[in-house]
């Protein structure tokens, strides 16, 4: 299994293959080799298993959400998947969110706070997991992701900068969900995990949105490829800024 299903839009004019915006949506191939690598999936869907069984479940589970981009029932698929994002579903909000903005960028900051909503829900149930639930659902979903030894080494100082692996986490692609149920289980205080989780989600959907609101898809590239490293860049820059402000 070498592609991903990913999409692209193209204007066929107004009321072209009936849609109202003039847009229709279409899949584009995206190689799985170039994933991670500076290739053309830079945000990439899933963490792939090395399992080609495991390959070929996530590339069908990433085509069914494209798909339903298309669906009437879009809104609602799109606040699905940005809840079960934040504790479970390996699949970002993303790639439902740049094409449904392309095609209607009227409704991109509906979209961005519809993803931005859902998502800090999502990390409230994620925590709730941690909290509540980390032995019996917790340490199964971080086994699964291959996150366990990474939340066994920062487990014991995550609270002394928890509020700010809650940020960094919420605007990069580091796994969300790992935060929220490792949040959970440390004891971070809810308030502040809530919080900055508002603070980090609203910050990346707004920004993608605002994007593709203005640029439409000329910019489409550089989300997908550029926008987690700055993202990244932003973060690394956060972290030290703090750790200076600490130390003085």
């Amino acid at each position: 299994m070498r592609s991903l299903a990913a999409w692209t839009s193209s204007s066929k004019g107004p009321g072209a293959n009936g849609s109202r915006h003039g847009k229709t949506l279409q899949f584009r191939s995206v190689d799985l080799r170039s994933c991670g690598k500076g290739g053309t999936a830079a945000i990439s869907p899933v963490q792939l298993s090395r399992n080609q069984s495991g390959h070929l479940v996530l590339n069908r589970l990433y085509q069914l959400v494209l798909s339903l981009a298309r669906s009437p029932h879009a809104l609602w698929v799109l606040a699905a998947v940005s809840f079960a994002e934040s504790s479970v579903f390996p699949i970002p909000p993303d790639v439902l969110l740049i094409p449904m903005v392309i095609a209607s960028p009227r409704r991109a900051f509906l979209y961005a706070g519809t993803c931005t909503v859902a998502s800090v829900a999502g990390g409230a149930f994620g925590y709730l997991i941690g909290a509540q639930l980390f032995h019996a659902v917790g340490r199964p979903i971080l086994d699964f992701y291959g996150q366990m030894p990474r939340f066994d080494e920062f487990r014991d100082q995550f609270n002394a900068y928890g509020g700010l692996a809650v940020l960094v986490a919420g605007v990069t692609p580091f796994p969300y969900k790992v935060i929220t149920i490792t949040s959970g289980a440390t004891g971070l205080p809810l308030t502040a995990f809530l919080l900055w989780s508002i603070t980090a989600r609203a910050l990346r959907f707004f920004v993608v949105a605002g994007l593709l609101w203005k640029f439409g898809e000329p910019i489409r590239s550089f989300i997908e490829r550029r926008l987690g490293l700055l993202f990244g860049l932003f973060a690394i820059l956060l972290v030290a800024g703090f750790l200076v402000a600490a130390g003085l």
